[in-house]
Parts: structure tokens; sequence; C-alpha cells
């Protein structure tokens, strides 16, 4: 497979925030006797007001808000066993010292993910796309397509990296090259990634002099 940069997921594809994300959501939970498990197999790789607004139908804003800024204060402050993924961080400095653009693009807000992005000891990148600056979440294509655009350069070019079902439908959605990395077998159009891994230790990633970013799983 062959792409000039690379859009990377935060959560689950650089960092290991799943414990962090679980505990945070389901102490959120309790506050309206809502099933754990029920929560757990809906929210993620989606925005956290997507999922509030799923839980509270017919809520009014305001309520949906204040909701959202409690579960925002939670995430952000809750960096307890946050780390980067194996080979995360070698592969970032890999595209930095190599000179390939890469992005992160994430659906936390903006406290949630510099908090884990600072707890995980992560290179910044040169753009960093947050749930704010969207206004359609994952699944939908609008966060990939503004991370490419902030990279100068096409989607279809750009190689987007993910964990989650709905990031990886994001990607497909942008017209992106997909990498799915450690996504549940059973994830819609998982057969349309270009790569499909089940750690980002088995990826290899070589530029060419003309800027073309060879990717490949190690033999």
């Amino acid at each position: 497979m062959q792409c000039k940069g690379f859009l990377f997921d935060l959560d689950g594809t650089l960092v290991d925030s799943l414990p962090v994300v679980e505990r945070s959501w389901c102490k959120w939970g309790d506050r309206f006797a809502i099933d754990h498990d029920e929560i757990l197999s809906f929210i993620h790789g989606k925005q956290a007001i997507t999922s509030i607004r799923h839980f509270m139908p017919g809520r009014s804003e305001e309520d949906i808000q204040a909701e959202f800024r409690y579960l925002e204060q939670i995430e952000a402050t809750d960096i307890e066993g946050i780390v980067a993924l194996p080979e995360a961080l070698a592969l970032l400095n890999t595209l930095n010292e190599a000179g390939i653009p890469w992005a992160i693009v994430t659906s936390g807000s903006i406290p949630v993910a510099h908090a884990r992005h600072r707890a995980a000891g992560l290179p910044m990148p040169e753009v960093f796309v947050t749930a704010e600056q969207v206004k359609h979440g994952k699944p939908a294509p609008d966060a990939y397509l503004l991370g490419a655009e902030r990279l100068g350069l096409p989607a279809g070019e750009c190689a987007v990296v993910e964990d989650a079902p709905a990031g990886l439908l994001s990607g497909l959605a942008a017209g992106c090259r997909t990498i799915a990395v450690n996504v549940p077998a059973d994830a819609p159009r998982l057969d349309e990634a270009d790569l499909v891994l089940s750690s980002l230790e088995d990826l290899v990633v070589e530029r060419q002099t003309d800027g073309v970013v060879n990717v490949r799983l190690k033999a």
C-alpha cells in the first residue's frame, strides 16, 4: 500500500486508554442506572456528546451539555494507567525522522485528548483534530477529511489508522486508504481495509525520494 501521510486515531490506536474510557463512562452511567454493557457496546469510536444524546433521549440540550461537561471533567482528570500502545512512539518518531506528515484525528474533546496524549508521552503532531472542530463525528467522514486538508494532502493520499469500527467507516467514507489495527473481526466493511493487523508492531513504513510512502506488513 502507498500513501503520502497518516491520520491516526488516538484512543485504542496510539494510546491504551480503554480502562480509563470504560471506567469514566460506567461512572457516568451509574448516575442514571444505565447498564454498563449497554454503554460499553455503544460508545467506542464516537464523540461523547453523540453517546450522551443516545442515552438521554428527550432531554433538553441544556441537560445534555451539562452531562457532557461532567463526563469530560472525569475523563480529562483520570489518566491513571494511560500508556502509549506498543510501537506507537517508535512509529511516530520514524515518521518525524523521515519527514512523513501525520495527524491525530480523534473523537475526543480538546481537554480529554490532550490529557491522554501528554500522559502517553507521544510527540506533538503537525495537526490535531478534535471533536470541537467538526460538525459530524465518526463514522461520518468530516474529521478525516479535515485532517487531510490540514496536512495539505488529498484524502486519497492519506492512510487512516484506526481501531474502532466507527473510525474505520469514517476513513472509508472520506476516501482514505485504511489500516485497521485490532478492529473487531465482525466490524462492518473490515474486508475493505487496505491492511488489517493486530498491532502497530506489524507495520513497516518506508519513504521514497518522491515523498510516496510504502506501507507493508512485516514478513
